[in-house]
């Protein structure tokens, strides 16, 4: 069998076995890949696999869930229209809202924040150009803002575009994102003043993820509370926006005390931080919640325990000193984002099943003779 492993290879296309210096497959023509590229990219897929069907299991759906990332910005490398912009940005008010029948529920197609991304960038890397090159210190508390600004906004951004339901507007989206940032800052700051600030020991890496989060969560509760929105892709938005507010004031108080240097680190970092952990904790209140009121029963409700939990255990791990932090921070980025999109597909379901009942109500309404 061993030999056989040696000699013979398997097309991925048609499964037909082939001699392992054969370079296309005999039956259907299609290129081989060598047996143990096959064998890295099915062992790097099941663990895929199965870390989804985990996560989507905490959903309510027992299976794995498929990412395809060229498939969900493919839009970002088009042109696009100013039209397009003002479209997206006029979502969320009575006039635009769509109702259900017109809300989409096929794969998301984000493409404006990369837009964002790369105005805001350009404007950091001028106002670092101002101070390093041209010695001119009045850029330092620009580059600072622009710093700590540019990818969590983008990021928002993202979370804005990906609301199927277009149901908040950004006008709400910037009012949550700076005074639910600012709140859940003091909130946090609070707690630390009962419980103490941690260390980056295991222990303390734990009680920082714990506060942290906890104090989001707080925030997040309030607003979901008040807009009483009942629909995923609602909470992850509200919940991306107190986690983007937030770490756009916890990098800018960084940059302060330790430079520029600390400000690009956490920028980079800010792709699968702060915004993304407050974004899974959102997505999974509102998830239990549906169009109930928030009670205490949908805190202890196992399936939003398990994406608190996991938002927690990831931002414990980021602060963690380990060796290798560059690849920690890495793997701890895609597991946030594995989170997200299995949350997305979560949301896409909840409008099918939402078409569905309307539709199912319809039917059995009774109708005039």
């Amino acid at each position: 069998m061993a030999e056989d492993a040696g000699k013979y290879t398997y097309c991925t296309n048609c499964g037909t076995k082939n001699a392992a210096t054969n370079k296309f497959c005999l039956e259907c023509g299609q290129p081989l890949i060598e047996q143990d590229k096959q064998t890295k990219g099915s062992r790097t897929g099941n663990i895929l696999d199965n870390a989804t069907k985990e996560m989507n299991s905490w959903t309510g759906e027992d299976k794995s869930v498929e990412i395809n990332f060229k498939s969900i910005f493919n839009q970002v490398f088009k042109k696009h229209t100013q039209d397009e912009t003002d479209r997206i940005f006029i979502a969320g008010t009575k006039e635009t809202t769509p109702t259900l029948n017109e809300v989409a529920d096929k794969e998301v197609r984000p493409w404006l924040f990369s837009r964002v991304f790369l105005y805001l960038s350009s404007l950091l890397l001028i106002l670092l150009a101002v101070l390093m090159i041209f010695q001119n210190s009045n850029a330092y508390p620009g580059l600072l803002f622009m710093g700590a600004l540019s990818v969590p906004f983008s990021l928002l951004i993202f979370f804005f575009e990906i609301n199927v339901f277009k149901n908040i507007s950004i006008y709400q989206v910037m009012k949550i994102f700076f005074i639910g940032g600012a709140f859940s800052l003091l909130m946090t700051v609070f707690i630390y003043s009962l419980t103490g600030s941690g260390n980056f020991s295991l222990l303390g890496s734990l009680l920082i993820g714990l506060v942290e989060e906890t104090g989001k969560l707080v925030i997040i509760s309030y607003f979901v509370h008040k807009a009483n929105v009942s629909h995923i892709f609602n909470g992850m938005l509200i919940g991306a926006a107190i986690g983007a507010g937030f770490a756009v004031f916890e990098n800018a108080g960084y940059a302060q005390n330790y430079g520029i240097a600390v400000l690009l680190v956490r920028s980079f970092g800010s792709l699968g931080s702060h915004t993304i952990w407050s974004a899974i904790i959102g997505a999974a209140l509102v998830m239990v919640k549906k169009n109930h009121k928030l009670t205490k029963a949908h805190f202890t409700d196992r399936h939003f325990i398990n994406f608190y939990l996991l938002s927690v255990l990831l931002h414990a791990l980021w602060d963690l000193k380990t060796p290798f932090t560059d690849v920690k921070l890495v793997l701890l980025i895609i597991s946030g984002w594995v989170a997200i999109f299995v949350l997305i597909h979560a949301g896409l379901r909840e409008v099918k099943e939402l078409k569905k009942l309307k539709l199912k109500n319809m039917l059995e309404e009774p109708h005039e003779a």
